[in-house]
């Protein structure tokens, strides 16, 4: 029988670890990640997920508690949109009008928005609600962002995002997207990495049953938490801001109409129904006298409703158009514009959603999806579950901390030296990766490369100290 031993000038054939061995190499890492990060960032999570949840139920509620303004009667002719402009101004001539947005269906309020009005936060306009049919001023309220949002959305809107502590309070949600996406990977790698079989928790207690509730309900969520940190960071202070250049170095930036008048945009398009005397004659920036001139050109270029009418600034050094837009958000979306010059009447610009770049539409349908817009209220339920259910997850995680640590006020963390167990080859990549990452996400990468350094540090010094007390024994 022939022997398999290398002889002295063999050298022994190099051993390949099997990917099931690359794979188990990794869990201890992935573990301690995910352990620590969930530990850690779970907290910022719990607000994001309490207040993410009240923000999908918000539109509903701004449906009831807001009825009177937002509904009237169904009547039967409408008044010129210029009519229901000037019945607003009579209510309040305080500002100036920013934008009109008329009603867009039977018995729904018209909507003129005043800006710079004392008393009304600067970032915000103050929206008078107009009944369409006898021109009557039902009230007026506060009103945020493009979406529309009146003070209770408002108010939870900016609860979710900034905790309404301003520009640096976006710091915590930008953290919270910036990791959920990283748990819920790690989540992923660890469940199906699990070599005994599957089998129902049903009959098991403790922190076995904890830990397969905790797993089978981030299996089935994961999916929602990576496009809600994806989206999330679309428009994030930092991440965001990368996001966007990057789209605008490749060409995917999101369009907008041009409001220049004159040039080579002027003539495009047809007239309005009128002749260019009756239109100029009507137009104007400040009180919505040419509004019904520059909305039917719009109609004429198929815009339907809903839309909003940007009236120019007023005092402005160069002439602009008044720029009509569609602001339906739901499926399937209506975002086209078309700019009118109130001089002539004629369309000078327009842009359509259908020439959007692939980028730009992507980045507006997520960010639709990921604030209950897209498809309405089935959207607006499946954010509300989501949020529940990280709620239940960071539940679950921190009591199976407690049930590790059996009634230890902070539980048992995980042993160190992970990273030692991965073998060079993946481990090399694997940092680099994270480096570029961390780079393009500040808010993943800065925390990370502090987590290292203490977890480093710490483990030094518990080195130490192990090496003092065994030579204190030895002496």
């Amino acid at each position: 029988m022939t022997s398999t031993r290398p002889t002295p000038t063999e050298e022994p054939p190099e051993r390949v670890a099997p990917p099931q061995a690359r794979t188990a190499s990794l869990r201890p890492l992935v573990l301690r990640l995910h352990f620590y990060a969930g530990v850690l960032v779970a907290p910022f999570l719990l607000v994001a997920a309490l207040t993410g949840f009240l923000y999908a139920a918000s539109f509903q509620a701004e449906k009831i508690v807001y009825a009177h303004e937002l509904t009237v009667p169904v009547g039967d002719t409408e008044l010129p949109v210029s009519a229901q402009v000037t019945a607003a101004r009579e209510a309040h001539p305080e500002g100036t009008v920013s934008a009109v947005r008329p009603s867009p269906a039977a018995g729904a309020t018209t909507r003129v928005l005043l800006a710079g009005v004392p008393g009304v936060d600067p970032d915000h306009t103050l929206a008078v609600f107009v009944d369409p049919y006898t021109g009557k001023v039902r009230g007026a309220l506060e009103q945020y962002g493009s979406s529309g949002a009146l003070p209770l959305r408002t108010w939870i809107d900016e609860f979710h995002a900034n905790l309404h502590l301003g520009q640096t309070g976006r710091l915590y949600s930008e953290l919270a997207a910036s990791w959920l996406w990283v748990i819920a990977g790690g989540g992923l790698v660890l469940w199906f990495a699990r070599r005994r079989a599957r089998r129902t928790v049903r009959g098991t207690t403790g922190r076995r049953r904890v830990l397969g509730l905790h797993g089978s309900v981030g299996v089935w969520a994961a999916a929602g938490f990576f496009f809600l940190s994806a989206t999330g960071l679309t428009w994030s202070t930092y991440a965001g801001a990368n996001v966007d250049e990057l789209r605008t170095s490749l060409g995917q930036a999101t369009p907008a109409v041009s409001a220049a008048v004159g040039g080579d945009h002027a003539g495009h398009g047809g007239a309005t129904g009128g002749d260019t005397g009756d239109a100029e004659a009507t137009a104007n920036t400040g009180d919505g006298a040419g509004i019904d001139v520059v909305l039917a050109a719009a109609r004429a270029e198929g815009l339907g409703d809903p839309v909003e009418i940007v009236v120019p600034a007023s005092g402005a050094a160069e002439p602009s158009a008044y720029v009509v837009q569609q602001i339906r958000r739901s499926w399937p979306e209506k975002q086209d514009a078309v700019a009118v010059d109130p001089a002539t009447g004629r369309v000078t610009d327009e842009v359509r959603f259908a020439d959007y770049p692939l980028l730009a539409k992507l980045t507006r349908w997520g960010i639709d999806a990921h604030t209950g817009l897209l498809f309405g209220l089935v959207n607006q339920l499946l954010l509300m579950a989501l949020a529940l259910s990280l709620v239940l997850l960071i539940v679950w995680g921190y009591r199976m901390w407690w049930l590790r640590g059996r009634g230890s006020a902070f539980g048992r963390p995980l042993p160190r030296g992970a990273w030692q167990q991965v073998p060079p080859q993946v481990l090399v990549p694997l940092a680099a990766g994270v480096a570029v990452l961390g780079y393009f996400v500040p808010l993943l990468g800065i925390p990370l490369a502090a987590f290292v350094a203490v977890d480093v540090a710490l483990g030094e010094i518990a080195h130490r100290r192990g090496k003092r007390t065994y030579g204190s024994r030895v002496a």
